[in-house]
């Protein structure tokens, strides 16, 4: 556990770290998971991971078991003495046989401990790769460095999406023009690909015609393509990244992209809005009248419906979700999106858990914000007496202990189907999940404690029997 203050006047949340000596039942994934991620969501690619074996074979079965589907994910096998002499014959051998088999339109590289701590010049060593071998001048290579002695899921995506946009993306010419009706979407890691297919439609319907960066929806959405490839099916293509600087803007959505948008910005001139939450009421309207503005169109009557649905949802579900103290571990965005619709809600998030520093913590709706573990957030939840838990599956057994409600959340969720169908933006999405939420709390509620007429108790002072039936001279009748 870690050491708290008692007091404070600030109405900010104390952001604290465990003084454990080691992680008990992690709650974060490490950077190179995350990085590899962000380069499933483009087309014909392969993940690579510069590292051990055992990093990789990590990080695949975590991904296999979340989205039940074959992923694209390759390693240079670092051997110790490989560790030790350095990695560049182990990375030149990996990209020659990658791009001999699988044929891959892109290799996305990623670092791990074991070669950050080497020291390995990966930009270097991949110089005198293309330099040797002219077959790779147009394949393109990006490194993105995702030691994970530190950071979390969230930094390695964040690193990735920032670097993609700075080796793929082309500067617009002096005479290039832009096209309002394009429009770039950097989404975070904690958008599934339901979420990408329903903010598609949602632009779409607004006239304007998105390109997502990445587009997991595109890769990871559950389909059966028609011929089978070792890279990834789907996701967006490198020739549309390479168009991006001719967007008339450019939506990030997370706190956790506004460096991405900022480097978009910087190296095409596309102007960006960051969107840190699309779940609940406020932010949504926020959201569309944004495109409204840039489309130069009407919100349409559809989505006034859903407007409706979701401030009904919301009077229905209150009496359920509102009260309840609440104790969530995720990701900073993911955290900070769903507090704050469960503050909407009437909910008080009494422990929350992170995995890494994020400026958007200090705005979380709670008293205090722990980097830790899901040892930290079930103590905590069972010392403050929290009655419902949110995070990914691995607290399933902190549930079962603390006998609450469990509402999964995040990466990996493996014990559930339909992990990258969730949707949680948008009116809908927002709506599905204070549905879910109410009915996992009406369905833990025990029989037991559910008020009925056998169990009703008098008020001490008044009459035991009530209620004399004098016309049919029927007996009287207790309420007991």
């Amino acid at each position: 556990m870690c050491d708290r203050p008692q007091s404070r006047e600030s109405p900010w949340p104390w952001v604290t770290a465990p003084t454990k000596a080691c992680v008990v039942n992690p709650l974060k994934m490490s950077q190179p998971i995350g990085g590899a991620y962000a380069f499933m969501g483009l087309r014909g690619a392969m993940p690579l991971l510069h590292g051990s074996q055992g990093c990789t074979s990590f990080g695949l079965t975590l991904f296999v078991r979340h989205f039940k589907e074959a992923i694209p994910l390759q390693t240079t096998a670092m051997s110790e003495v490989a560790t030790v002499l350095g990695g560049y014959e182990n990375l030149e051998q990996a990209i020659l046989n990658i791009s001999k088999r699988a044929k891959p339109k892109i290799i996305g590289i990623c670092s791990t401990g074991v070669t950050e701590t080497n020291g390995d010049d990966v930009e270097a060593y991949l110089k005198l790769i293309r330099s040797a071998y002219p077959q790779l001048t147009k394949l393109p290579l990006v490194y993105v460095s995702t030691p994970d002695f530190k950071g979390a899921f969230q930094d390695g995506w964040e690193k990735a999406v920032a670097r993609m946009v700075e080796v793929l993306v082309d500067r617009p010419s002096a005479n290039g023009l832009r096209d309002p009706s394009k429009v770039n979407v950097l989404p975070g890691c904690h958008l599934t690909p339901g979420d990408l297919d329903e903010l598609r439609a949602l632009l779409e319907d607004f006239g304007l015609y998105p390109s997502f960066l990445p587009d997991l929806a595109g890769s990871l959405d559950g389909h059966i393509p028609d011929e089978f490839t070792s890279t990834t099916i789907g996701g967006i293509d490198v020739d549309e990244i390479a168009s991006m600087g001719r967007a008339g803007w450019t939506i990030a959505i997370g706190a956790q992209m506004q460096r991405a948008a900022e480097v978009m910005q910087t190296k095409t001139g596309v102007p960006f809005r960051v969107f840190e939450r699309l779940c609940g009421l406020h932010p949504n309207d926020d959201f569309m009248m944004f495109l409204s503005e840039i489309s130069g169109r009407p919100i349409p009557s559809k989505y006034r419906r859903q407007r409706s649905q979701l401030a009904d949802a919301m009077l229905d579900a209150h009496f359920h979700i509102g009260g309840r103290k609440v104790a969530i571990g995720a990701e900073p965005d993911l955290l900070f999106d769903l507090s704050g619709m469960l503050h909407d809600m009437g909910a008080q998030v009494t422990v929350a858990v992170t995995t890494t520093q994020s400026e958007v913590i200090e705005r979380i709706r709670t008293k205090e914000v722990l980097i830790g573990d899901l040892e930290d957030l079930e103590g905590f939840a069972k010392e403050k007496h929290c009655d419902l838990l949110i995070t990914h599956s691995h607290g399933r057994q902190a549930a079962g202990r603390l006998k609450v409600p469990f509402y999964r959340v995040g990466f990996p969720i493996f014990d559930r189907l339909g992990a990258g169908h969730q949707v949680s933006v948008g009116y809908r999405g927002t709506r599905n999940v204070i549905f879910q939420i109410a009915n996992l709390v009406i369905a833990h509620r025990d029989e037991n404690d559910r008020p009925t007429p056998d169990r009703w108790r008098t008020t001490p002072g008044l009459p035991q029997h009530v209620g004399h039936r004098r016309s049919t001279g029927a007996p009287e009748r207790s309420i007991a």
